[in-house]
């Protein structure tokens, strides 16, 4: 039984079943066993006691302490001092007592030596201690040779023998396995499942990501006479959470208080969490309100929670308030709630603040971990601080810790960056040395950090080493490449490159004929640029919008309008739009060619019209062409665009997301002699605010040449609450008198809508 022997045993059971007049002193240790036992005689001693040197080889099998293991030996021996040789009952509770302190292969050695003492028999619980200390050492397949000899003894195994072969087989990630042992078990009739068999396999399958199986699982338990108990059904939940089937998590959590069973913290945490990671903070703090009322208290994974919760909402501040009444309510935290906090702070490049928290930590006497440094390391190499990042890299063998993959491929990829190409070879070399094998992102950074930095010719040879090597490349790893070689205008390299990807087993990807495409239509290689593009999709590959617009950009910069036009309207069909650079090259030749009633254009976007007209007015989005169509039928016509229709088109272009396009059509509006009003300045700053970036909403809010309205102070109060910074959207709110301004019910309900969620995100405090 080499590999498992789970359904050989099965049937083995049902041999043996019939036959329980066996000799109940067999031996049921084999040669197998010898990997936990020591040298012994064949000559029966009546009386074994074993030495110091065989407690210390235990101690260094498994790494226990001394004391502990020594006085559990000294019990088992005492045994022998009480008289009579006693009955299996006192050595299996001195056995029982030894794999509790989690001592197995000791306790399998002293079961070893007691087959050969006379007059004592081992019975049904010294084979359940045997088995469990075999699937405790990952070697559940021993377990099943000890329960083929109990069979052979006469025994009938119970189903805490059942329980914990189902639970070793899970251990070793043989979840099938044990469903199917727990299937055949079920099919025979010889036990009756209980609540920790249910729980063992739903346990089981919500780990290897099969939670659909164990809502299966929970139904038939419903039906069943042993009823799921509060862990069967945090379990599901905790797992319907992380598969992010939140909504299914509550329906079974509204069932399971239905039945009558309690919840417990574990089945509130999970659901907080599940609730937070789709930003339902009313539900989640509703949740915890609940919990708290049912007098729950949160333990650290629920504080834990929170505090990623907040830290993932950019809201750091509160998530170190969170810590705090963490700490009130006598709950410490722990590495995970640091290094969560610190995670916060380096998402906003906040690192000064990430520092201190790690301060904090070490000064509370908690000791940090690889994930500590490497998150503080990402912070910095984020912000091109590369020499802050290599001291804490540095420092992390001082402390005892051995940086990883991670640590390695954050620093490559920063030192890249920084154009340090150099000291990035050279860390890859260090990496090495210490014994830290490269993984594939590690290469996938090595070759885009010396493409990038325009040392194409290592990186073509780091990818023929590899090739040599036999090392698993991917596809990502062949398209940096492309993309390098199409960038240093090496295009015949590129395409040969391209070419020979089926030779390779590997199918290029939308990224990789996007690139390929891109390299064609910057040498202008327009028509084999679209022979490709009509290629891919044939070769079942849909293009994206990148692809489209690339394409069409080609097209649109050598001027061939018709041939941009009709992708265009095929990327609109397809539900795309054009990005800034297309729209900006589309306006550009329009306004090239208002004045030229005969260049081709002009037919080609009346063409247009028409069919946008006829087939594509259901389209939600802008439609484009015939706008910038109008906007040229109204210059020809003489007529100049008044502040009105500036306004339009800079209204028009922030709603695309194209704020930078809007300010360059209000430079053109006061190139034309055409004064911005109060109206253009609020449209571009909302245009801002609407993509988060509210520095530059202030900028515009600066240059204005007219005094702010109300509407323009809402717009940058909306702005600031939207990202829940309420100091700032509350300094606008009071500055707003001090202008003669009256904020009006928009304003107040901005304000009021912030502070909500605010209030949302850190009511547990209040609550705690």
């Amino acid at each position: 039984m080499t590999k498992l022997g789970a359904f050989a045993v099965i049937k083995f059971m049902e041999a043996f079943y019939t036959c329980r007049k066996a000799n109940k002193s067999l031996r049921f240790f084999g040669t197998h066993f010898h990997s936990h036992s020591h040298s012994h005689s064949n000559t029966v001693n009546p009386s074994p006691v074993f030495t110091t040197s065989t407690i210390k080889k235990d101690q260094a099998l498994l790494g226990l302490g001394h004391n502990d293991l020594q006085d559990a030996v000294e019990l088992f021996n005492g045994i022998f001092k009480t008289g009579p040789l006693p009955q299996i009952s006192q050595f299996n509770k001195a056995l029982g007592t030894i794999a509790r302190m989690g001592h197995y292969a000791t306790a399998l050695s002293l079961i070893h030596k007691l087959q050969f003492l006379q007059g004592i028999q081992v019975d049904l619980y010294t084979f359940s201690i045997a088995i469990n200390c075999y699937c405790h050492l990952n070697r559940v397949h021993f377990g099943f040779s000890v329960l083929g000899t109990l069979f052979k003894c006469g025994y009938s195994p119970n189903v805490c023998i059942f329980n914990t072969l189902i639970n070793g087989l899970i251990l070793e990630d043989k979840t099938p396995e044990a469903v199917e042992l727990f299937n055949k078990l079920m099919r025979n009739r010889e036990i009756e499942p209980n609540v920790v068999m249910y729980g063992t396999l739903v346990n089981g399958l919500c780990r290897t990501g099969n939670t659909s199986r164990a809502v299966s699982l929970l139904r038939i338990i419903e039906e069943g006479s042993c009823k799921p108990d509060t862990v069967v059904y945090s379990t599901i939940i905790d797992s319907l959470c992380k598969d992010r089937m939140a909504d299914d998590a509550l329906k079974l959590f509204f069932k399971m208080k239905e039945e009558g069973i309690r919840p417990n913290v574990v089945t509130y945490t999970s659901l907080i969490d599940g609730l937070c990671s789709f930003g339902r903070w009313t539900e989640a703090f509703g949740m915890l309100r609940e919990m708290l009322d049912s007098g729950i208290s949160p333990n650290i994974c629920t504080f834990n929670v929170l505090v990623d919760a907040h830290t993932k909402e950019g809201m750091a501040k509160e998530a170190e308030e969170v810590l705090e009444v963490m700490i009130q309510r006598g709950v410490d935290p722990n590495v995970v709630t640091y290094n969560t906090l610190m995670d916060g702070y380096c998402l906003q490049g906040r690192m000064d603040e990430a520092i201190r928290v790690f301060n904090t930590m070490v000064d509370r006497g908690l000791h940090p971990n690889v994930r500590s440094y490497n998150i503080l390391i990402n912070g910095y190499c984020k912000k091109m601080k590369m020499d802050e990042a290599m001291h804490l890299f540095q420092e992390m063998p001082r402390r005892g810790l051995k940086p990883n993959n991670g640590t390695f491929n954050t620093i490559l990829q920063g030192l890249f960056r920084s154009s340090r190409c150099s000291a990035a070879q050279e860390l890859f070399n260090e990496m090495q040395a210490v014994g830290i094998i490269p993984d594939s992102q590690t290469y996938t950074i090595l070759l885009d950090g010396l493409c990038k930095n325009g040392r194409i010719v290592e990186a073509c040879s780091l990818l023929q080493l590899m090739e040599g090597n036999n090392l698993q490349l991917n596809i990502v790893m062949y398209s940096i490449l492309i993309d390098g070689f199409c960038k240093v205008k090496k295009l015949d390299t590129a395409r040969a490159l391209f070419k020979n990807l089926s030779s390779k087993g590997l199918h290029p990807d939308v990224k990789t004929y996007t690139i390929m495409i891109q390299g064609l239509c910057e040498e202008g290689l327009l028509d084999e640029a679209k022979e490709l593009f009509v290629k891919m999709e044939e070769n079942g590959c849909l293009p994206n919008d990148v692809t489209y617009n690339i394409v069409i950009q080609g097209f649109l910069g050598q001027q061939k309008c018709h041939e941009a036009l009709v992708l265009l309207e095929e990327m609109i069909g397809r539900g795309f739009s054009p990005d800034a650079s297309t729209s900006a090259l589309i306006v550009d030749l329009i306004t090239l060619t208002t004045k030229r009633q005969d260049h081709p254009l002009q037919d080609v976007i009346k063409k247009f019209m028409r069919n946008d007209r006829q087939g594509i007015q259901k389209i939600d989005f802008g439609r484009w062409t015939e706008a910038f169509g109008m906007l040229r039928e109204m210059l020809d016509s003489d007529i100049s665009p008044n502040i009105c229709t500036f306004s339009v088109l800079v209204d028009a272009h922030t709603k695309e997301g194209m704020a930078k396009e809007a300010e360059e059509v209000l430079e053109v509006m006061i190139q034309r002699g055409v004064d911005p009003d109060v109206v253009t300045y609020n449209t571009l700053m909302d245009g801002y605010c609407l993509q988060g970036r509210m520095d530059e909403a202030i900028r515009v809010f600066n240059t204005m040449v007219f005094s702010p309205n109300v509407h323009s102070y809402n717009i940058l109060i909306n702005g600031y609450c939207k990202k829940m910074k309420m100091d700032e959207a509350m300094d606008l709110f009071r500055e707003m008198p001090q202008r003669g301004l009256k904020p009006n019910n928009g304003t107040f309900n901005t304000i009021l809508q912030g502070l909500f969620r605010i209030k949302q995100m850190f009511s547990c405090s209040r609550t705690f």
